[in-house]
C-alpha cells in the first residue's frame, strides 16, 4: 500500500508551533506494505524522539497538548528503520499563517510542498529538450521571415502536458517496483530492479519510466522552453554582419558570440537571488499565470467562488477553445475587429480624428492580440497600471498634441505617431544614401541629404526612456537604498563565515511575542500590503521556509559562469573584427551590473520591463563613433545581459514558487540554454546556405530579415550618425537631454513626500521608472494597446478583485493563460494552416480594409 506524501522528509524543517499544526512525512518501504493506526503528536514523541530531534524546529513535537491528528507507518528496508508520519490535510495547511500576504500570490501558488515528487526524471530531462530544441529552431527560422510567427512558451507549457500523461500511459506498468524520489532526484527501487530475471530492454522502460508525471516536471520543462524559445539576439547580429556588412564570419565566432550573450544574464540572475528572488515582495506577476496553469492542470480541488462551481481547469478549456474559435474573426476573416474605431469610419480622411485613435482616446477591440500586446493586463496590479496610465495622459495626451500642433521640432510635417524616422522632405530616411559602398558614414552625403527628423511621439518616447533611466536609480536608492545595503552586508558577512547562501531562518520568537494571533496579526498586515508598496527584502514567507529544504546553488557557481563567459567575450571582441576593444566590453557589463537589480525591482513589483537598449546604443555612439559592428556588439553584451538576467531571474521565482531544487534548476537553464544556442546557430547558417536571396527584397517566401534589417538601421543611426548630431550643442533634439534630470529629481520629490505617508496612500503608489519607462513601447505600441490594456486590468484587478474576491482569486489567472494560449495556438493555426499554403490569396471585403483607410492617416 503507498501513501502519497505530503510535505517533508525526516530531515526537512518545520515550521514552528507558532504557525499551527505541522504537516510532515517520513518516507520508507516494507516491500509495499504499511501498518497503520491513529495516534497524536505526544505518541510521536514518545515513540520515536530521536527522530524529532533531527528537525530545526522541534517545538511542535515537544508540545504534548497538541491534538493534531497523524497516520503511523513503520517500515524495515535492509538497515534502514523509519516511522512515517502523514498528516490530515486542514484549511492550516492550505493557508498557513506565514503564507504569502499578496492575494495573486496565495490564490496561484500552493502553500504546501511534496519533497517527494519526482523532478530529475528521463522524462522530464528529455520533453525540456525536445522543446528547447524545436522551439528554438523554429522561432529563430520564422524571426527572418516577414510576416513572421512565434512558437510562445505557452505553447509548450499547454502542448507537454498531454505528452507527459502518454509519456506514463506508454511506459509505466503496476507491477513495476516501488521508487523513492528525494528532493526531486530518484534514490531507491525495490531489489527486483538488479534481479538477472529482469531483460535489458525492461530495465530501460522503468528507468524512462521513473516517477510520475507532475507539477514540478511540468515546471522544469516550462522553464526549458522559456529559456530557449526566444531568438538569441546575437544571431541578428551575426545576420547584419554577414549579409548587411558582408563579413565573412566562422562558425565558432557566432557560437561564441551566441553562447557568452545568452549565459551571461545568468550570472547576474544567480548573484541577485538576495535581491529580486527570495524577498516576499518581489512577487514576479507574470509568473503566477504559470503557477495557476500548473495548479489547474494538476489538482483536482474545487472551491465554489461566488456561485462558481466550475473547476479551473473546466473553465480554462472552455476560455481556450473560445477564444481559439474567436480568433479566426481578427486574426482573418474581419480584421477590423482588431481597431474598432467605429468614428473613424465615418471620416477616414481626417487626420485630427485618425491622430486621436492612434493616441488610443477610444480603447474599443475585440483583439486579445491588441489588448495584450505589451502584456497581460490580468497579471499587472492596478495600481502600477494606473501609473502607465498616468504616463500616457501626461506624455501622449497632453504634451504630445500641444507640441504636434505648435510645430515643435518640425513635428507638424511628419505623421504623430510612426515608428519610422524621416528626412527633410517628410520620407522615410534612407540610410543607404549617407554611407559608402563599404558600410562607412559619408558626411558630404549626409550634408547633401538631410538630417533625421523623428515624429514627436518617437522624439517623446526617447525623452521618456532617458527620465525612465535616471528615475529608475534615484527611485531604487529611495526606497530600497537601505534594504539592499542590510542585504549586501548579510550576504558578505554570511558568506565569509560559511561559504554558503542559504535562506534566513524564521524569527519564530518575534511572532511569539505578538500580542495578537499570527493569523490575525498577518490578516491585519495584508490589508494594507496589498494597496501599498512593500520594500521589504528581509521578509520571509511560507515558500523561503519550504525553499530551505533543498540545497542551494553555491556563489561560485555563477561566479565561474561569468568569467568564463567574460573570457569568451574578451576573446570575441579582440580576436575578430568587431572593432570594440576589452575595455568597451567590460564598460556594457558594467552598465547591466549597475542597473539590474533597479531593473528587475521594477519587473518584478509591476511586471513592467525597463529596457536597457536605447540607452546602450547612445553611450556606444558616444563614446565609440563610427563603429557600426561595435555598437551592435556592445548593445547585445549590455541590453541581451540585462533582458535575459531578468528572464533567468523571473523563471528563478517561478522554481521558488513551485518548490523546484536550486541545483537542479541550475543545470536545466544552463543546459536549455546551450542546446537553444546551438541550434539557432545551426539553423541559421543552414538558411545561409540554403535560402537563395535571404535578407533581400527578393527572397522567396517573405525571408528578408525585416528585424536585422531594422536593427541595422540602428546601427547606422547611433553607431555612424552618432549621438552627437541628435542630443550634441545645437542639435535639433538637444533639448530632450534635461529629460535625465527630470527623471533623477521626481522620485525624490515623491520619496520625501510619500515616505512619511501610509502605505494606501497614492504617493506610496506612484512609481516613475513606471510611468516613464512603460512608453518606451512607443512605437510601435499605440495608444490603443495602452488604453485598452488598462481598462482590462482596472475592470479585473480592480472591479472584480474588490467585489468578487474569490471569483477573482479562482480564475483570474486562469483566464490569462487561457486567453493567451488560445490567442498563441490560433497565430499558429492561422498561419501554418491558412496564410502559409496561400489559401487566402485575394481574400478582401469591407471587414478587411475598412480600418486601413484610417491608420494610414495615422
Amino acid at each position: 500500500m503507498s501513501r502519497t506524501p505530503l510535505i517533508s522528509p525526516c530531515r526537512s524543517n518545520v515550521s514552528d508551533a507558532s504557525y499551527g499544526a505541522v504537516s510532515t512525512q517520513y518516507v520508507s518501504l516494507d516491500d509495499g506494505a504499511a501498518v497503520l493506526r491513529e495516534a497524536s503528536m505526544d505518541d510521536v514523541r514518545k515513540r520515536d524522539k530521536q527522530k524529532a530531534t533531527n528537525y530545526q524546529s522541534a517545538q511542535d513535537l515537544q508540545n504534548p497538548s497538541s491534538t493534531a491528528k497523524y497516520r503511523i507507518a513503520k517500515h524495515s528496508h535492509g538497515e534502514d528503520d523509519a516511522i512515517f508520519v502523514q498528516a490530515d490535510t486542514t484549511d492550516e495547511d492550505e493557508n498557513p499563517p506565514d503564507n504569502s500576504r499578496y492575494p495573486q500570490v496565495r490564490a496561484s501558488v500552493s502553500a504546501k510542498d511534496d519533497v517527494t515528487a519526482s523532478i530529475g526524471t528521463p522524462r522530464m530531462w528529455i520533453l525540456s529538450l525536445l522543446c528547447a530544441f524545436l522551439g528554438s529552431g523554429t522561432n529563430l527560422f520564422f524571426s527572418l521571415r516577414y510576416p513572421s510567427v512565434a512558437i510562445t512558451p505557452i505553447i509548450a507549457l499547454v502542448v507537454v502536458h498531454p505528452l507527459g500523461l502518454a509519456w506514463d500511459r506508454l511506459v509505466k506498468r503496476d507491477d513495476d517496483p516501488a521508487e523513492i524520489f528525494q528532493y526531486g532526484q530518484h534514490v531507491k527501487q525495490s531489489s527486483d530492479e538488479t534481479s538477472k530475471s529482469v531483460s535489458t530492454l525492461v530495465r530501460v522502460r522503468r528507468w524512462l519510466g521513473q516517477g510520475k508525471w507532475n507539477e514540478k516536471e511540468h515546471a522544469c520543462v516550462y522553464i526549458s522552453s522559456n529559456v530557449s524559445f526566444g531568438f538569441a539576439f546575437a544571431t541578428d547580429v551575426i545576420v547584419e554582419q554577414t549579409k548587411f556588412y558582408k563579413q565573412d564570419l566562422s562558425i565558432f565566432y557566432q557560437l561564441a558570440l551566441t553562447v557568452s550573450t545568452q549565459i551571461l544574464g545568468y550570472s547576474f540572475a544567480g548573484l541577485t537571488r538576495r535581491y529580486l528572488v527570495r524577498p516576499p515582495s518581489m512577487i514576479w506577476p507574470a509568473t503566477l499565470m504559470s503557477t495557476a496553469m500548473f495548479t489547474t492542470m494538476h489538482k483536482s480541488e474545487n472551491k465554489i467562488a461566488n456561485g462558481w462551481r466550475i473547476t479551473r481547469w473546466s473553465f480554462f478549456l472552455v476560455v481556450f477553445f473560445s477564444a481559439l474559435a474567436w480568433y479566426l474573426l481578427p486574426g482573418l476573416l474581419f480584421p477590423a475587429l482588431s481597431y474598432f474605431s467605429v468614428i473613424t469610419w465615418f471620416a477616414p480622411q481626417n487626420v485630427v480624428v485618425a491622430n486621436l485613435v492612434g493616441l488610443g482616446m477610444f480603447p474599443i477591440t475585440f483583439d486579445w492580440a491588441q489588448i495584450a500586446y505589451i502584456g497581460s493586463p490580468l497579471l499587472t496590479p492596478w495600481w502600477a497600471a494606473a501609473n502607465v496610465v498616468a504616463g500616457l495622459v501626461i506624455v501622449m495626451w497632453i504634451v504630445a498634441p500641444i507640441m504636434y500642433y505648435k510645430n515643435a521640432l518640425y513635428s507638424a510635417f511628419l505623421p504623430m505617431l510612426s515608428s519610422s524616422v524621416f528626412d527633410n522632405a517628410g520620407n522615410p530616411y534612407d540610410v543607404s544614401r549617407i554611407l559608402t559602398p563599404d558600410f562607412l558614414f559619408d558626411p558630404e552625403k549626409y550634408d547633401a541629404y538631410s538630417k533625421v527628423y523623428l515624429p514627436i511621439t518617437y522624439a517623446l518616447a526617447y525623452g521618456v526612456q532617458f527620465a525612465g533611466l535616471s528615475a529608475l536609480i534615484t527611485h531604487t536608492a529611495c526606497w530600497y537604498g537601505p534594504e539592499i545595503w542590510q542585504v549586501s552586508q548579510q550576504s558578505v558577512n554570511h558568506g565569509a563565515s560559511d561559504g554558503g547562501a542559504l535562506y534566513k531562518p524564521i524569527n519564530v520568537r518575534r511572532h511569539n511575542q505578538n500580542t495578537e494571533s499570527p493569523r490575525t496579526h498577518l490578516k491585519r498586515s495584508r490589508s494594507t500590503v496589498e494597496t501599498g508598496i512593500d520594500t521589504s527584502m528581509q521578509a520571509e514567507d511560507v515558500h523561503s521556509r519550504l525553499m530551505r529544504h533543498y540545497q542551494d546553488v553555491p556563489v561560485g557557481w555563477y561566479l565561474a559562469t561569468f568569467f568564463a563567459m567574460l573570457a569568451i567575450g574578451i576573446f570575441v571582441v579582440e580576436y575578430y573584427p568587431v572593432h570594440l576593444p576589452w575595455y568597451g566590453l567590460l564598460l556594457a557589463l558594467a552598465i547591466t551590473a549597475m542597473l539590474y537589480i533597479p531593473v528587475g525591482i521594477v519587473m518584478a513589483i509591476t511586471n513592467q520591463h525597463s529596457s536597457l537598449y536605447l540607452i546602450c546604443q547612445l553611450i556606444c555612439g558616444t563614446v565609440f563613433p563610427g563603429r557600426p559592428v561595435a555598437n551592435m556588439v556592445f548593445t547585445t553584451y549590455c541590453y541581451i545581459s540585462s533582458a535575459q538576467g531578468v528572464k533567468f531571474s523571473s523563471d528563478l521565482k517561478l522554481g521558488h514558487y513551485m518548490k523546484i531544487p536550486p541545483k537542479l534548476l541550475f543545470q536545466v537553464q544552463m543546459l536549455a540554454t546551450l542546446v537553444s544556442s546551438f541550434t539557432q546557430v545551426g539553423v541559421l547558417n543552414w538558411m545561409f546556405a540554403k535560402i537563395p536571396s535571404l535578407c533581400s527584397p527578393d527572397a522567396i517566401n517573405g525571408f528578408s530579415c525585416p528585424l536585422a534589417r531594422v536593427h541595422f538601421n540602428g546601427s547606422i543611426l547611433w553607431g555612424v550618425v552618432g549621438p552627437q548630431r541628435f542630443f550634441g550643442p545645437g542639435a535639433l533634439y538637444r533639448p530632450l537631454i534635461w529629460f535625465f534630470l527630470v527623471g533623477a529629481i521626481a522620485p525624490i520629490i515623491v520619496f520625501v513626500i510619500g515616505r512619511r505617508k501610509p502605505l494606501i496612500s497614492v504617493w506610496r503608489k506612484i512609481n516613475l521608472p513606471v510611468l516613464f519607462g512603460s512608453l518606451s513601447w512607443i512605437p510601435p505600441a499605440t495608444g490603443l494597446n495602452f488604453t485598452s490594456w488598462a481598462v482590462v486590468c482596472f475592470i479585473f484587478n480592480s472591479l472584480i478583485r474588490r467585489r468578487r474576491p474569490e471569483w477573482w482569486g479562482k480564475y483570474t489567472m486562469t483566464l490569462s493563460a487561457a486567453l493567451d494560449s488560445g490567442l498563441a495556438i490560433g497565430v499558429v493555426v492561422i498561419f501554418f494552416g491558412v496564410l502559409f499554403p496561400g489559401w487566402m490569396k485575394g481574400f478582401t471585403w469591407w471587414g478587411t480594409e475598412v480600418y486601413k483607410q484610417v491608420f494610414h492617416s495615422v
